[in-house]
C-alpha cells in the first residue's frame, strides 16, 4: 500500500497527547445506525500480525468522539473484517 492511499486520523488522548493512526476501514451498521472505525498504529504482535483497534464513533458536536466497543459490537465488527479478508 502506498503512502498516498493511507488515511491518517489524529486521536487526542485524555492526557492531551495525540496519536496519529492509520484508518483500516470506517463503516456504519444500517440496523443500529452506529458508526465504527478500525485503525492501526502499525504495531506487530509476537506472531508478526498487525494489531488493529476498534472504536465506536459518536458525532455529538463539532469533533467526533471515539468510544470502546462491547463484546456484541466487537463480534459484529469481527464479522465485517472476516468478510473483507476473503
Amino acid at each position: 500500500m502506498e503512502n498516498d492511499n493511507k488515511k491518517i486520523m489524529s486521536i487526542v488522548q485524555e492526557d492531551g497527547s495525540i496519536d496519529e493512526v492509520e484508518v483500516v476501514i470506517a463503516f456504519e451498521f444500517k440496523d443500529t445506525k452506529k458508526e465504527y472505525v478500525v485503525y492501526t498504529k502499525n504495531e506487530k504482535d509476537a506472531n508478526g500480525n498487525v494489531t488493529v483497534y476498534v472504536s465506536r464513533i459518536e458525532r455529538n458536536g463539532e469533533t467526533p468522539q471515539l468510544y470502546g466497543v462491547d463484546k456484541e459490537e466487537w463480534n459484529r465488527v469481527k464479522d465485517v473484517l472476516r468478510k473483507l479478508s476473503q
